[in-house]
């Protein structure tokens, strides 16, 4: 066998031919290897020549011509006579071997489509991966919605008064003392039901400048409306109301749910509310502790036995049960009254506000994540916001009030005359109902909206239209309603104008279809002059002016005493100001500290 084959030079006996046949890139050509290493050898000529051995070795050897080439069979071989091998010297699928230009074209092309199929597996890994990470993100994403949104408790109330973007905005806020929770019935009353403990009312004005948070005192004597609730299976059931009681049975008692609170809360300040969020002692705790704690403050040392509150005269970072503790303190504070309790809550919600706004909160993920998981946990709402779209986009609706143009205030009241030893409050009118008409009216509490209007922004008197002129008293026909819960109102209104006034044609027509919160006087055009006589006698606001399009004839007007009303010759209308000697204090304000 020649030098070639299988069988045998310099014991390369595992070789196969097909592998002595190697690419030199340098040169472009095919290159015959017989050593078994990767080392190029010379180019490939395009005739080859061969030697074969001659009688004996050494200097004797002689160079024999080529030997002639064999007919090819039809798959390329050469026939080589009965008992021969089939051999092909040539790299498998290389053809004849590679000569010149044509095989640096071809070795670049093979290169070429080489490198384009490893960038093509790159990008499907790529791809993939990609394609995984969206994946895994979406469902992510899913979880954290499904989560957020399956923690949130939900309560349906009969109204329907979406918050838009061109009114104003009023949520209650409802605090319960239902002791549900790890460690909340050391607190006492481990059987309620709960009950409105702390109410606040954030009214936001239409333009988002500034907010006022009302306080509502517990034990305030209110009347609570009947109201309509919903019951599991989707039926409905009204709970009779009750005159003279405190404010804190709105919820809980006999039945009463949120929308309850709710329906007494605009009786008592004439505003319409929008939503309600509604949290128990679990809140104060987990809210406290997602945003890292809040600072309070206080002028005097605390030992305070009931609340478990101990904490020396100075400033602390409150959590937890002790920040809990703190908003329930009210024997070793102030009067030791409710009262005193709601100044210390004032000071940490609006602190808690600071916190919540801080770049500290808003760009910590943990922190954020935290505070969502406590938010949702802690809060009842009802459905019309009942998921986690609606929150965020009633948040983003109100982020825009600034800080420092929130205004905590409390109802002003006083204690109970009826009462030897004072247990419960009564409004205090004269300061009250000049707060409730700011709120109305949509006015600021802060110095710097108010600095707004002293400068030139208030309307100008000659803008206002022209009133009718008043006719006599005994020209007036009118039918007086009672639409507010005072008993008897419609009946000394009417004794009041006939006997007073002189106001014949004026008659008791009994109760209204629906009990409202303000008093309405309707009337047509041709009645304008009998309209401007009563609300120029009673009082009446310009708000309560309705006037109808068509004329009324002989029908007489239409007046409907709301829960506004407050006596027969007492005037309805109110200025809307802030009390001179009313308390308040905005969120910003860092120097409140309780004593």
């Amino acid at each position: 066998m020649d030098t070639q084959g299988r069988g045998g030079v310099d014991g390369l006996d595992d070789i196969d031919p097909a592998d002595q046949w190697v690419f030199n890139p340098e040169t472009g050509g095919y290159e015959l290897n017989l050593s078994g290493t990767p080392t190029p050898r010379a180019a490939v000529p395009a005739v080859r020549s061969r030697t074969r051995p001659a009688t004996g070795t050494g200097p004797g050897t002689k160079t024999l011509p080529p030997r002639p080439r064999r007919p090819a069979d039809d798959t390329g071989s050469t026939a080589r006579g009965a008992g021969t091998r089939t051999r092909d010297r040539r790299p498998p699928g290389a053809g004849d071997p590679p000569r010149g230009r044509g095989t640096e074209r071809r070795a670049a092309a093979e290169r070429r489509r080489a490198k384009k199929e490893r960038r093509r597996k790159i990008l499907i890994w790529v791809s993939a991966c990609l394609a995984m990470l969206m994946l895994i993100g979406t469902g992510v994403a899913w979880y954290v919605y499904k989560r957020l949104n399956d923690n949130l408790t939900k309560v349906e109330v009969p109204f329907d008064n979406p918050v838009t973007r061109d009114a104003p905005v009023n949520i209650l806020f409802i605090g319960t003392d239902e002791r549900l929770g790890a460690g909340n019935d050391s607190y006492g009353d481990a059987d309620s039901t709960g009950h409105a403990d702390t109410t606040v009312l954030l009214h936001v004005s239409q333009d988002r400048t500034h907010a006022t948070a009302l306080s509502i005192p517990r034990d305030l004597v209110v009347d609570i409306p009947d109201c309509e609730t919903v019951q599991p299976d989707g039926s409905t059931r009204t709970v009779p109301g009750r005159q003279r009681v405190r404010f804190n049975e709105s919820y809980g008692v006999d039945g009463r749910d949120p929308g309850c609170t709710w329906k007494t809360v605009e009786q008592l300040v004439g505003v319409e509310i929008n939503h309600f969020m509604m949290a128990d002692f679990n809140a104060v705790k987990d809210l406290s502790t997602a945003v890292g704690g809040v600072e309070v403050c206080l002028a005097k040392d605390i030992d305070d036995k009931k609340s478990h509150l101990t904490l020396p005269a100075g400033r602390h970072v409150v959590e937890g049960e002790q920040a809990l503790a703190f908003v329930r303190t009210r024997s070793s504070v102030g009067f030791g009254s409710d009262l005193s309790r709601i100044e210390l809550q004032q000071q940490f919600l609006a602190s808690m506000a600071r916190s919540l706004t801080s770049g500290d909160t808003l760009t910590n993920p943990t922190k954020v994540w935290s505070l969502a998981e406590a938010v949702t946990n802690s809060l009842t709402v009802d459905t019309a916001i009942g998921d986690i779209q609606s929150l965020v986009a009633l948040a983003q609706d109100l982020a825009d009030v600034p800080v420092k143009d929130i205004s905590f205030v409390t109802v002003p009241v006083i204690d109970n005359p009826e009462e030897e030893v004072a247990a419960t409050v009564v409004l205090n009118e004269d300061k009250a109902l000049p707060l409730f008409r700011m709120l109305q009216e949509d006015l600021s509490l802060t110095e710097a909206e108010e600095a707004a209007k002293e400068s030139g922004d208030s309307p100008d008197p000659a803008d206002a239209p022209e009133k009718a002129e008043p006719v006599p008293a005994a020209q007036v026909r009118v039918d007086v309603y009672n639409g507010g819960t005072r008993v008897g109102a419609a009946q000394d209104t009417l004794v009041w104008l006939q006997n007073t006034h002189g106001m014949a044609l004026a008659t008791n027509a009994g109760n209204a279809a629906a009990q409202q919160a303000t008093t309405t006087l309707e009337y047509g055009p041709d009645q304008a002059g009998q309209a401007a006589t009563l609300a120029e006698l009673m009082g009446l606001p310009a708000g309560a002016l309705k006037e109808s399009s068509a004329d009324a004839g002989d029908s007489p007007m239409t007046l409907v005493l709301g829960d506004d009303f407050r006596g027969a010759g007492t005037p309805i209308e109110v200025e809307a100001k802030k009390p001179a000697d009313l308390d308040s204090v905005t969120a910003d304000d860092e120097n409140v500290c309780a004593s």
